[in-house]
């Protein structure tokens, strides 16, 4: 009832590792989709907590923000988004991909088929801003490889390192301010005690991670994890890393909205795939979904974690996004103006690897809550307007407009002190 009367934009949780349960998570989750009656969670959230309370203190002294230059990645990405950024494949022995200083996008087929060595050397030396990885992973280790032999990453004492398939040691200090996403990865998110993967990627004098996200449980639908490259990476710089995680949140729960309204109400233990028979809409049937997707959906929805103050702002550098948005507001009356920049080809994915990858809606957040909204124009292309961001789906019809608006009045509310 506090928060319910409060509605902050941001909510900001302290918690002792051994507090941070699966079932911790999946009730805030819960718990911040019902300050009001739609079905969105209500506000910015994440969890601060570290392997001592010295690495949690930390976490919350950070305030200048992150302008996102340099991305590594344990698995391909799009590196025309961002300024510089290498790619390492969990799929391909040898493969590599760097986007240079100038601009030029190089391909290697002839790196090291470990690459336990590069990436800690990576992370400690060239100092990337934004860390992506995929694959097999516990709480306690992450394997580099996926389909063949490599190292891992683990922890001791509350710091990274990685190891070789030689059985080497190498050591992380990666202490530049940095967020990590672990997009496809299982388990990395659950704290299951003080010395975790989590707490030390969290650790400032280690992995350097102000901020990130991880699953709970093991993942295998992906919809919760690798829908944030499409909003945080592939749209540089409109959201920040918290934007972008609720934004693919958002995404989730609309889908479910839109598909399978009857499983909203559901919530599943943490990590337990609803299998009882799951009736399929109309719509869900003419969107090419199954009763996969149903299932998949919900055991993502609360079982993903966001870790560090959530009002702490990492942003990549600005770059192409492959269309333009704006909210625009004259008094009361609101106007999201959409300009696609590419054509027909404006909302297809831009890199489709991983699980459950495209498709997201365009969404805004607003620059303050707002009370009941009335639509005037737009109301073909389905916009949801809620108290704090404003959604719509990708417009399917071709050829694309050389514009979309969406016209809505709806009044400030003014925040509580």
């Amino acid at each position: 009832p506090a928060l319910q009367k409060l509605h902050p934009r941001y909510l900001c949780v302290v918690a002792r590792p051994e507090e941070l349960t699966r079932s911790f998570v999946a009730a805030l989750h819960r718990m911040t989709r019902r300050f009001d009656r739609d079905p969105y969670t209500d506000c910015l959230w994440g969890i601060i907590t570290g392997y001592t309370a010295r690495n949690a203190l930390d976490l919350a002294k950070e305030s200048r923000p992150l302008r996102i230059r340099r991305v590594l990645a344990a698995t391909e990405i799009d590196l025309s988004a961002c300024r510089e950024g290498r790619w390492y494949s969990e799929l391909t022995p040898g493969l590599w991909v760097e986007k240079k200083a100038d601009g030029r996008i190089v391909r290697h087929e002839d790196g090291p088929r470990d690459t336990t060595a590069v990436l800690v050397q990576a992370l400690n030396q060239w100092a990337p801003g934004l860390f992506v990885t995929s694959g097999h992973a516990t709480e306690h280790n992450w394997q580099i490889g996926y389909t063949y032999r490599n190292g891992f990453f683990r922890h001791a004492n509350g710091r990274l390192y990685g190891l070789d398939t030689e059985g080497k040691k190498h050591w992380i200090h990666s202490m530049n301010p940095k967020v990590y996403m672990p997009v496809g990865n299982c388990l990395i998110g659950h704290v299951d005690g003080p010395d975790c993967m989590t707490t030390a990627w969290l650790n400032v004098q280690s992995g350097g991670a102000r901020q990130m996200f991880g699953y709970t449980v093991p993942t295998w639908y992906g919809y919760a994890g690798w829908g944030v490259l499409d909003y945080f990476l592939e749209q540089p710089g409109r959201f920040s890393f918290v934007e972008a995680f609720f934004a693919n949140h958002h995404a989730l729960i609309h889908r479910l909205a839109v598909y399978f309204p009857e499983l909203l109400s559901l919530d599943p233990t943490p990590g337990r795939v609803v299998r009882e028979k799951i009736p399929l809409t109309e719509a869900a049937r003419a969107a090419g979904l199954r009763t996969q997707d149903a299932a998949g959906l919900l055991y993502d929805r609360d079982t993903v974690a966001f870790y560090g103050d959530p009002a702490w702002e990492a942003r990549m550098m600005p770059g192409e996004c492959f269309w333009e948005q704006r909210v625009e507001r004259k008094g009361n009356r609101w106007t999201l103006k959409v300009r696609p920049r590419r054509g027909d080809r404006s909302f297809a994915p831009r890199n489709t690897n991983g699980s459950q990858r495209g498709g997201r809606p365009i969404l805004a957040f607003l620059p303050c809550r707002i009370g009941p909204a009335k639509i005037l124009e737009g109301q073909e292309l389905n916009p949801v307007v809620t108290d704090d961001f404003l959604l719509v789906p990708l417009p399917q019809t071709r050829p694309v407009r050389p514009e979309y608006r969406v016209v809505f009045e709806a009044e400030p509310v003014t925040p509580r002190p």
